[in-house]
């Protein structure tokens, strides 16, 4: 399995279980997300509940909740909302952090596409939901949801350079 951490603080944003296709020249990961029921499984064990004096209020608090799959599973934290000129603010930081950790070809390309990736996420700011990975560190890689036209479920764009390929 192979686990994609963000590249500036080590959090676990991604694996190889959802996959995902590239936009904006590889910079941008697109990647569906699913609203998922957690909890209140209802398992029907064949034994008669009233015949042995359990009533409805007895048993385990079971509470269903909907979850993002993407969410949940790499335990990403909701940031607020950023207008453009914080938005701007965090990809100057982002690819000051960035472009030093990335080598030869890599760095070349980041420098070369980071900013068609910029102009296609602002384009977006306004629909886009904001979150970090789980030790909501300062200097980290954000990643973005959205709602597609018509769409019920999200979906997350990830900036591909600031990712590492970890096997597990």
């Amino acid at each position: 399995m192979l686990v994609y951490t963000d590249l500036l603080s080590g959090d676990e944003l991604l694996s190889d279980s959802f996959p995902y296709k590239e936009i904006e020249n590889g910079m941008i990961w697109e990647v569906d997300g699913k609203w998922v029921v957690q909890g209140a499984v209802d398992v029907d064990i064949g034994a008669n509940p009233s015949a042995e004096g359990a009533g409805e209020d007895e048993g385990v608090d079971d509470q269903a909740v909907k979850v993002v799959d993407i969410v949940d599973t790499f335990r990403l934290q909701e940031q607020p909302p950023l207008d453009k000129k914080l938005f701007i603010a965090y990809i100057k930081k982002y690819i000051k952090l960035v472009t030093p950790k990335l080598e030869g070809e890599k760095q070349e390309a980041f420098k070369k596409n980071i900013e068609g990736a910029t102009k296609y996420l602002l384009a977006k700011l306004k629909d886009l939901q904001f979150f970090v990975g789980e030790s909501m560190h300062d200097d980290s890689s954000m990643v973005f949801a959205y709602y597609k036209e018509g769409a019920t479920d999200p979906t997350f764009l990830y900036l591909a350079p600031g990712l590492k390929e970890v096997k597990c």
